[in-house]
């Protein structure tokens, strides 16, 4: 086996999703824990597994418990070269968790034990069905009081569209949680609440006949789990790789990542049974990662990830061949060759620079503007992937500016966080007041937070009545256009790559100007002429 095959065959890359508050900042910590990456608790949430590549802006995250941007880590184990993705679970940030979600093969889709299904959790498990990305499902917190199993199974059928294949089943929950029951290594791991390391116990067990489990777990509980098992048997389908990673079974796992439980058994079936890398869809053809030639994508771009150096970071997932460093690569939207000397992978507790990388792998390119999200690099072929979704700002703002001692650190600091894909920039063209446009109101938060510890410029917000950014073709200028232009003005905006938007102020003027001016081409997304 040539060595680019046998290098795919080692690579997992997956992302995690949840609703806020489900534990998936706390599971990741625990995956990288138990597989070797890093040796303490509490690493993840103090960033302590981010060493000099971390934004001061996490204290943001700190503050309000919930993630703001995705975060990518890889460690090995056994044998196998793991990539995880976490990403944000607020829904004002659904649009990085999106993009993130074009760049792994297999989902972790975790659910709080006690709440169940959330409405955030549902967009997500929907775009990962479009996307046909194979998904195992973590019910977490067993260590409280939770629901009924088979509630839960149906609220995953109901509500997530999912077909439930239990891999492990729980035993009891909160103050009477005793384990869990391995359905297919026929084993049992207790639960010790008392040990400090909350380290598992595994007894290898006949469930048929067992009183050292019986012993361990009561009478009461094994009866009951023995029927349990019974409907699991009658009810849900055996587990089967074809079908799982065909997306028409979803394995479930019980466990509670805060105490380390259940999160071993996830780890080894991830290893086990989740894809590796995956052919990804051009516009021209289908690349197989196996490809010879050098092809990948730009998912995310994060500004200042060492606010030592304002440093800023294009991450590329590397669909077909191999990367290697200081090795020219074809930028096909510049049209022009970029030689990469510290292209970065982050290696759990530090961040360090590569030689060579193989497709799953994620990379950190340093960029001083030349990338947009979205954008490919390949060895000459003029490829563009397809499915990296863009959206349409739902809130407006007028940006003002608190000290114009610092406006050149507020332009660039606004310059940098747009090119990230979190908010959009526009220019009125009447007056030149900047706007900012987003998706959700909570980033317009973290963006003046990161402006003022980032970048050291203060800025507040006016509100702006703006129902929809429309672009404009301007293709086909002709006299309505120069009508339009006329009647329009006051509501007319330059974006960041010059081109001119429409802010239309509500419904009814957005449907009076699209009936009024027929011939002009409207579009809701800033991609348009890509497509």
């Amino acid at each position: 086996m040539k060595v680019l095959e046998k290098e795919i065959r080692k690579r997992r890359t997956f992302g995690i999703v949840s609703h806020p508050d489900a534990g998936k900042t706390t599971l990741t910590e625990k995956l990288l824990l138990f597989g070797g990456a890093i040796h303490q608790a509490g690493a993840v949430k103090s960033n302590k597994i981010r060493k000099g590549a971390t934004s001061d802006f996490m204290e943001i995250e700190r503050q309000r418990g919930i993630s703001v941007a995705t975060s990518v880590l890889a460690f090995h184990y056994k044998d196998k070269k793991i990539n995880i993705l976490d990403t944000p679970g607020h829904k004002d940030f659904a649009e990085d968790t999106y993009r993130t979600l074009t760049a792994v093969d297999s989902v972790i889709v975790v659910i709080d034990g006690a709440k169940g299904v959330e409405e955030q959790t549902k967009k997500l498990v929907e775009v990962c069905r479009m996307r046909s990305v194979p998904m195992i499902v973590f019910i977490n917190k067993m260590d409280r009081n939770a629901l009924d199993p088979f509630d839960l199974f149906d609220q995953l059928e109901d509500q997530l569209k999912l077909n439930p294949t239990p891999i492990t089943f729980p035993i009891g929950d909160g103050l009477d949680f005793k384990g869990i029951y391995h359905i297919l290594k026929d084993n049992m791991l207790l639960y010790s609440s008392n040990d400090k390391q909350h380290l598992p116990i595994y007894h290898s067990i006949d469930i048929a006949d067992s009183k050292q489990v019986t012993e361990a777990i009561g009478v009461p509980s094994f009866e009951q789990l023995k029927e349990n098992i019974e409907v699991v048997d009658e009810l849900y389908p055996k587990f089967d790789i074809r079908k799982y990673l065909d997306g028409k079974i979803h394995p479930i796992i019980f466990g509670s990542a805060l105490k380390n439980f259940g999160v071993q058994e996830l780890l080894d079936i991830l290893v086990e049974i989740a894809p590796h890398p995956k052919p990804q869809i051009s516009e021209n053809r289908e690349v197989r990662p196996n490809e010879n030639n050098f092809s990948g994508f730009v998912f995310k771009i994060h500004a200042n990830m060492d606010p030592k150096h304002r440093d800023r970071l294009a991450f590329l997932k590397i669909v077909s061949g191999t990367f290697v460093r200081n090795t020219p690569y074809y930028h096909v939207r510049l049209n022009k060759k970029l030689k990469f000397s510290s292209p970065n992978a982050f290696f759990a507790e530090k961040r360090q620079v590569v030689e060579t990388s193989y497709p799953g792998d994620i990379v950190g390119l340093h960029d001083t503007g030349n990338f947009k999200i979205g954008d490919t690099l390949t060895d000459g072929e003029k490829l563009i992937f397809k499915g990296i979704p863009s959206f349409s700002p739902e809130h407006f703002r007028y940006v003002i500016n608190k000290n114009p001692l610092k406006t050149k650190q507020l332009k660039k600091g606004i310059d940098q966080l747009m090119d990230e894909g979190v908010a959009q920039l526009f220019r009125l063209q009447i007056n030149g007041r900047q706007i900012i446009g987003t998706v959700g109101i909570l980033q317009f938060e973290v963006i003046q937070y990161r402006l003022l510890h980032e970048y050291g410029a203060e800025c507040s917000y006016e509100a702006l009545p703006v129902y929809k950014a429309c672009w404009i073709d301007q293709n086909n200028q002709h006299k309505e256009f120069d009508e339009f232009l006329r009647l329009k003005q006051k509501f007319l905006a330059i974006d960041k790559s010059e081109q001119l938007v429409f802010l239309a102020d509500s419904k009814f003027t957005l449907s009076h100007t699209l009936q009024k001016f027929p011939s002009i081409k409207f579009h809701f997304q800033s991609e348009f002429n890509a497509n």
